[in-house]
């Protein structure tokens, strides 16, 4: 009789056991992937503030398209001039930034 107990104790502890492992295990798969949803979502944040400032960017150069475009057939001829082929007014200096800014 009691080797039936000791066995029943045994088993009940490896139960236990198997049970608790299971758990630590789950916790620790769900920590990771806590995790990886947070670079994730840290990355794509990113992104997006990127795309936000691609976009202004965009916006500025539509408008200032836009008021090129209102103007009259010389200042749209003189704009297409200075943006597409890099002319210069008589007596003009032009400056580059090479910085890359």
């Amino acid at each position: 009789m009691t080797n039936q107990r000791r066995k029943k104790r045994k088993n009940r502890l490896v139960w236990k056991g198997v049970c608790r492992l299971f758990f630590v295990l789950l916790l620790f798969s769900m920590l990771i992937a806590y995790i990886s949803n947070q670079v994730t979502i840290s990355s794509k944040r990113a992104e997006l503030n990127t795309l936000n400032e691609q976009i202004a960017q965009q916006k500025t150069e539509n408008e200032e398209i836009k008021r090129v475009l209102s103007g009259d057939a010389d200042q749209i001829t003189e704009w297409v001039a200075r943006d597409s082929y890099n002319y210069a007014a008589p007596n003009e200096r032009i400056f580059v930034d090479v910085t890359g800014k």
